[in-house]
Order: structure tokens, then sequence, then C-alpha cells
């Protein structure tokens, strides 16, 4: 073999992989070079440099010296990989995905902090008021005046006086993980008169010229100086748009502001909308695709948002109003609307197995701690799915029993039916028929719950609708 040919063989060699791929940077991303394919350019090197009868058998010291080497550059070329994927947002990890979406203007969010608080009544009610009844999602106050809400509905009476209930920061980030025996001390201590949600414990205050319920907190809340997920953040990274002054710009930045569930900007003069009256009439290059803007009245676009639980509207409308005005064209207003909260529940009959579920009467079944606890993770379990679901998106039946068959010791959901409760208004009762309309909606098996194009599903359910058998 000549020395041309040795040449070009060993070039060969270093342009591709033991695989017969290109290596480095290629179309498909960047592929590192194997530690065999670089221990045999290593070898093929030192045939042509001290000649073919060279020893590289395994005890040669040659050899150990050329596989140290390649182990080496087989390190480096793991490195460099690793470089090149965090130099994309689809592919880094870790800090170097934080830093990408500092340079995006998006750093990375902080979860919010969580803990459990002790609500009790302060004194006897009334005769005329049977119960107190603290829907999920009441916004809390600390002496700070840090906001958290109720995580779960609390119902208190002359008989239950008091509860053990979680709570959740309404904005996320460390300065909601509070101490209430740090230095200073801070404590949720009262309810947010501001929520109308509290109406009924500020009524009877008044009555009783007194504080009717009382908080306690021996716990501090956790969680809110974590941040987001690698694959939840870059999610959020790969949604934001690179432009401003768009409906997808408007959309991210209301997203973002706490206490928004969901967000759909409607732009009416922004693209195609084949539900106009004028679409198919015009002639192409002549007119736009959608309506003609008139020219003496000021443009509006529609921001529908869905709030969460722990939300107060007035004040969750003012954050997006002022959110939307960073990014919004100059002259170009917003409308901002509320979505519907459509209440959905279910009912159902579920076998369990190999659960610590005790035997007995089946009344008396469903009130053990054991089977309280599995009734409240089915719950949990709907409840995270309906949250996923957009504006206007319908509630399927399958979805509803998928999730309720997730829950390991199920093994079977029978019964499983529907409910819809309207948000405002209940449906009138036929012609012809006195008393007052049903508040419920009950569907027939398989039937899905269909929400309009400005409403959202919220889960609306208590262990009692769930039964086992």
């Amino acid at each position: 073999m000549t020395e041309n040919t040795q040449t070009t063989d060993l070039e060969d060699l270093t342009r591709i992989s033991g695989s017969g791929k290109p290596f480095g940077i290629t179309p498909e991303g960047f592929v590192p070079k194997p530690l065999a394919r670089l221990l045999d350019e290593k070898l093929a090197a030192a045939r042509v440099l001290f000649g073919s009868d060279v020893d590289l058998t395994a005890g040669s010291a040659l050899r150990k010296i050329l596989e140290i080497m390649a182990l080496e550059e087989a390190r480096t070329w793991v490195h460099l990989g690793l470089a090149y994927e965090d130099s994309r947002v689809s592919t880094a990890v870790g800090d170097a995905l934080s830093r990408l979406g500092e340079e995006l203007g998006l750093p990375r969010p902080h979860h919010r902090a969580t803990g459990r608080i002790r609500i009790a009544l302060a004194g006897d009610l009334p005769p005329d008021v049977p119960e107190l009844a603290l829907a999920r999602g009441t916004r809390l106050l600390t002496a700070g005046h840090r906001d958290f809400f109720l995580d779960e509905a609390v119902t208190l009476t002359n008989a239950v006086r008091q509860a053990a209930v979680p709570v959740t920061a309404l904005v996320p980030g460390p300065d909601c993980d509070i101490d209430p025996q740090g230095s200073p001390p801070d404590r949720i201590n009262q309810l947010n008169p501001e929520d109308p949600r509290t109406a009924q414990a500020r009524e009877l205050a008044e009555r009783a010229n007194q504080d009717v319920v009382t908080i306690e907190q021996t716990t501090g809340t956790s969680g809110g100086s974590s941040y987001w997920s690698d694959s939840r953040y870059r999610d959020l990274l790969l949604s934001c748009p690179r432009n401003v002054w768009s409906p997808d710009a408007v959309r991210l930045a209301v997203a973002l502001v706490p206490g928004v569930r969901q967000v759909l900007v409607k732009d009416l003069y922004g693209g195609l909308d084949i539900n106009q009256p004028i679409f198919g009439s015009f002639t192409f290059l002549e007119r736009l695709f959608s309506q003609e803007r008139s020219l003496g009245n000021p443009y509006f676009f529609t921001v529908l948002v869905a709030p969460e639980e722990g939300a107060v509207w007035d004040e969750l409308s003012a954050q997006v109003a002022a959110a939307v005005d960073q990014v919004r064209p100059i002259g170009i207003a917003p409308k901002i609307d509320q979505a519907h909260q459509v209440s959905v529940g279910f009912t159902c009959r579920i076998s369990v197995e190999g659960l610590p579920i005790p035997a007995g009467p089946p009344d008396t079944v469903q009130l053990t701690a054991e089977a309280v606890a599995l009734k409240q993770r089915i719950l949990d379990r709907v409840r995270r799915r309906l949250l996923t679901l957009g504006i206007g998106e319908p509630v399927r039946y399958s979805e509803v029993l998928w999730a309720v068959m997730e829950e390991p010791g199920v093994v079977d959901a029978r019964e499983l039916r529907l409910r819809r409760h309207p948000p405002h208004m209940a449906s009138l009762p036929p012609d012809g028929e006195d008393g007052p309309p049903d508040p419920v909606q009950t569907l027939d098996p398989l039937e899905n719950v269909l929400v309009g194009p400005t409403e959202i599903a919220l889960l609306v359910a208590s262990p009692d609708d769930i039964r086992i058998v």
C-alpha cells in the first residue's frame, strides 16, 4: 500500500463514524464519534507512523497509551455534544435552558407554595344559619398581605366546628414560603374581605360584632422556591412568539398573569373568518379575507380569560389589562371578558381490589377514612384532567372514565354519569309546569358535557358522588 493510499484511508477514517455515518454536526443533530472508532483511528495512525509491524496487541505499552488517548477524546466528544444541545431550546436542559429562557425574556417560573391551615368556628352559628360554607378557591390573607386560597371546600357547623384544609399561594415564588415561627413571623390569619366568596362569613361577623371563624397556621408553607421542570419550561419557551403586536404575544402575556387558567384571544380583523357572511363574496387581491376595518371606528380585540379558582375577577382583569398594554399595538384597545364557568360533576360506582378498605355494611364503608381518601384521590385526578381543558372544549365521558380507572386499586367503574350545573341561569321548566327550575342536569350514559364557545368546565364534586361496591 502506497503512502498516498494510506493517507487517504486515514482521512476517511476520521470523517465517518464506526457505523459509516458522518459525525459532528449533521442534519439529524450532533453525532459524537464513538470510542471504538476513536481507538481504530489511533491504531491506524500508529501503523502509518511506525510501520505495519508495530506491536499493538492488548498487552503492548503503545496500545495502552492509545486507549487512554481515545478515552479522553471520547469524553471531549460527549462535552461537545452537550454544548451543542445546550445551545437550542428544544434540547437544552438545566441551567442552559434557563439561560436561553432569560435571553428570550421569560425566566424560569417558580412553583406555588403550599401548606395546611386549620379553620374553626369562633362561636356558635345562629339558629337560622345551619352551616358556614367556604368554597374551594376562597382567598385568604397573611399578616404580611400575601394571598393564598383554599384548595378544598370547607363546611363548618355547630357539630363539626373545625377542619384542616390545604392552601395554595396565589402568586408563585419564594416570597410565599412563610414560616409562622420565623423572624419576622408571618402566618395566614384572615379571610380576604375583597373576595365575594367570603360574603357569608362577613355578614355573620357583622351580626355577631366579632369574627365568626379563626384561622390557625402552625406549620410553614413550602414549594415556592422550586422551579418549573425542564419539560414544562421548554413547552413554554417553544410556544413563545418571536414577534410583538400579535395575538400570540398577547396570549402568552396574559397566560403568565397569576390567577389565569386559560386565555383565548379573538381578533375579528386579524385573519380568515369563514363564519362571516362576507366570506366567499369578494374578489381576491381587492379585499382582505376578513371584514374591512372601518377607519372611523376604534379597533378592539377580545381577550377571553378563564380565571383560576382562587382569582377575584376585578383584581385579575386589572392585572390582565396591564399585561396586555405591554404588547398590544398602539391605538388597538383590548376588550377583556371573563369566560363563564360551567360546573361539571359525576356519579359512579367503583369496585376496588388490593386496597385496605375496611369491610362492613355498605353505608358504613363509605364513611371510613380509607374510603374517603380513595375517593378524594379520584376526584383530584379528574380535576387535574379538567384543568387542562381549553375554553369551549367539552368534557368527554371517556376521559372522565379513564381518569377514574387510572387510580391504582380501582378495577371497575359502573353507572358513570356526568352532570352539568349551569353557572348563572338554571334551565327553564317546560311550558305548563310549575315549580323552580332544576339547577342540575344529569346526562345520559356515555354522553359528553358540551360547553359554549365562551365557557370552560370546572369540576364540582364531593366524595359522596362516588360509591364503593
